[in-house]
């Protein structure tokens, strides 16, 4: 006979009971809305026939100037903003990121979470001459918007190289198949629950040297308290968080890590 599931004990959902209501009266505004947009969301794709991100890139694509990454990168804050949300970077973080390149200007920059290529062409447009951008994404469909968005900026294959293939996957080969000693730069957004993997591969591959940066975004909202807790414990990087909300709103507070490898002690 099948194990009956385990419950949780009475007096365990009692005690967490207060706490729930509570995010759910806090937050009940954010909840309508989330819910609101999935189903305006399939409604969308049924009646479209198309995914959400490639109804922004039809978007882009006759509103935006071709060569022009600013060009692009309104016309994406314009559609994710008035017409249907897409959880870039967006224009606020998106400014913290433009900060931290300027200042590390790295030559090796890996990007973990290419989606539709908002925040590639924003990282690719900060690149000191010579540096070169390698960006994952697992989803086919959205790294065929991104081969599009990103060519369409006006980089090239030496500029940025987009591989198609699970984070956990791309990182161990990252040395043998494209020849990389070291990453002076790593973008993380992608899966939440990756970050804390992903960071420790990229640690035990060798990767990372004394001075290589680390941002990950949405380490607030929707969160990522195993990497918060990794980062915090390990010792092996000075850290901070950037306070921000997210990305095309103005009520939900988010924010992003900013970790600098110290190497072990």
């Amino acid at each position: 006979l099948p194990k009956c599931p385990r419950m949780v004990s009475p007096a365990i959902a009692l005690a967490f009971l207060p706490l729930l209501l509570t995010v759910i009266i806090r937050y009940r505004f954010y909840f309508v809305l989330f819910y609101r947009a999935i189903l305006i969301r399939i409604w969308k794709d049924c009646v479209t026939g198309l995914t959400r991100e490639e109804r922004a890139f039809q978007y882009v694509l006759t509103h935006a100037t071709p060569g022009d990454p600013e060009s692009i990168l309104e016309a994406f804050d314009e559609w994710c903003s008035k017409v249907e949300f897409i959880s870039n970077i967006g224009p606020k973080k998106g400014k913290i990121l433009d900060r931290l390149l300027l200042e590390q200007r790295p030559l090796t920059v890996l990007e973990l979470g290419t989606h539709c290529g908002y925040s590639t062409i924003r990282i690719a447009r900060a690149l000191p001459l010579g540096a070169r951008l390698y960006s994952v994404e697992m989803d086919q469909r959205n790294a065929a918007i991104a081969e599009k968005i990103i060519r369409l900026a006006g980089f090239d294959d030496d500029t940025v190289e987009l591989i198609v293939n699970p984070s956990d996957e791309v990182i161990p080969r990252l040395r043998s198949d494209y020849g990389l000693e070291r990453l002076d730069f790593v973008f993380m957004d992608h899966w939440k629950k990756c970050y804390r993997p992903d960071l420790e591969l990229l640690e035990g591959c060798g990767l990372l040297g004394k001075g290589s940066m680390i941002v990950a975004d949405n380490v607030l909202f929707p969160g990522a308290p195993k990497f918060l807790r990794y980062i915090r414990k390990c010792g092996l990087y000075e850290w901070k968080i950037h306070r921000a909300t997210l990305e095309y709103s103005r009520g939900i507070r988010d924010g992003m890590a900013e970790l600098v490898y110290q190497g072990i002690k």
